[in-house]
């Protein structure tokens, strides 16, 4: 590599800046407990994975996935602030400080992992992006797309992975794009397009906003993978342990049996080791993260564990009613893995 002077002389400079920048983002634990609370950076509104309730209560699985970091590190899983983000707005808030943790739809991409100053932890949901038709129209796939209008958002990877697909496959289609999820729904159900495209969870999700669910539906083909989770800022490196082993401890949980309504049980009596280190009852794994040894048992004890999350808030106890498919443990046919507690 060939230096001029410029370049000599911007180095100190740079490596200040760099160190600066990794000193001012490395307090991010002290700051969240000083503060006695997390703040997190969620959808404007999905269902299933971060909306208000009626009563204006956060609900969702990117949700819960904050109130486990917060049973982590504070003990408390409602000492939790969230703040709606649209696409655009999401990767600034958590870039400024705005929000600690960014718990929001969000696929993990080269791009995005490496160029913006941050980080992303761990996979909480596998997607993809898909299809939603009227069933009267008798689409079966995107071979048959040839000419229509595709409503989708912006500021999501959905519009590169429109740009791969058809082209290469002499496809013409029109895309009409809007700023948030509702927008896309409902410019979809006014017939301003012919398709809506977004991930296949959002989709589900919008499926039950609209006038008529069940005329529609969603095709099977799937163009992409859109691993979803949470993120943080690069430069602390102690944060982005505790929230990616928060989600790790749900995960393990689920594949130990240990639940909501056993934890106390299983940590009074743990049958294994491996229980044992996950509830405290055995080393000092919340130390080596800068939090207390119950950190794990905080979490599944306010929270629960993946699977209990899963269900609740987009499986089988909730109105989505989406399968496990490939969020499904490793050992039950599905890809979810976590590393071991050892």
């Amino acid at each position: 590599m060939r230096y001029n002077n410029k370049m000599l002389w911007s180095l100190p400079a740079l490596a200040l800046g760099v160190g600066l920048s990794a000193q001012a983002s490395a307090a991010t634990l002290d700051e969240v407990q000083e503060r006695g609370e997390l703040r997190c950076g969620v959808n404007v509104g999905l269902s299933g994975f971060s909306s208000p309730d009626e009563n204006g209560t956060w609900q969702g699985l990117d949700v819960e996935t904050c109130r486990g970091i917060a049973a982590a590190v504070l003990g408390d899983p409602e000492a939790v602030s969230f703040t709606p983000l649209t696409a655009k707005e999401r990767f600034t808030a958590l870039q400024s400080g705005e929000i600690d943790v960014l718990s929001r739809n969000t696929t993990w991409t080269a791009t995005r992992d490496n160029s913006l100053g941050l980080n992303f932890t761990a996979t909480t949901f596998y997607d993809g992006q898909g299809f939603m038709v009227a069933k009267d129209l008798g689409i079966e796939g995107p071979e048959q797309f040839d000419g229509a209008s595709i409503c989708i958002q912006s500021g999501t990877t959905h519009e590169l992975n429109l740009a791969d697909y058809f082209p290469s496959r002499g496809i013409e289609i029109q895309t009409v794009t809007f700023d948030t999820p509702d927008q896309t729904a409902q410019g979809f159900a006014s017939g301003r397009c012919d398709i809506l495209t977004s991930d296949t969870s959002q989709l589900s999700a919008l499926r039950l906003q609209l006038p008529e669910p069940d005329s529609v539906e969603i095709l099977e083909t799937l163009i992409s993978k859109e691993p979803l989770g949470p993120v943080v800022r690069q430069g602390d490196d102690q944060w982005f342990d505790i929230v990616q082993w928060s989600i790790f401890a749900m995960v393990n949980a689920e594949e130990l049996g240990v639940t909501s309504g056993n934890v106390d049980e299983m940590r009074d009596d743990a049958p294994n080791p491996q229980v044992a280190r996950l509830l405290g009852v055995d080393g000092n794994y919340g130390e080596q993260l800068g939090i207390g040894n119950d950190w794990a048992y905080n979490i599944v004890k306010h929270v629960g564990n993946y699977g209990e999350v899963f269900a609740s808030t987009v499986g089988e106890d909730s109105p989505m009613q989406i399968s496990r498919g490939v969020n499904a443990l490793w050992n039950e046919g599905g890809i979810l893995y976590a590393p071991p507690i050892r």
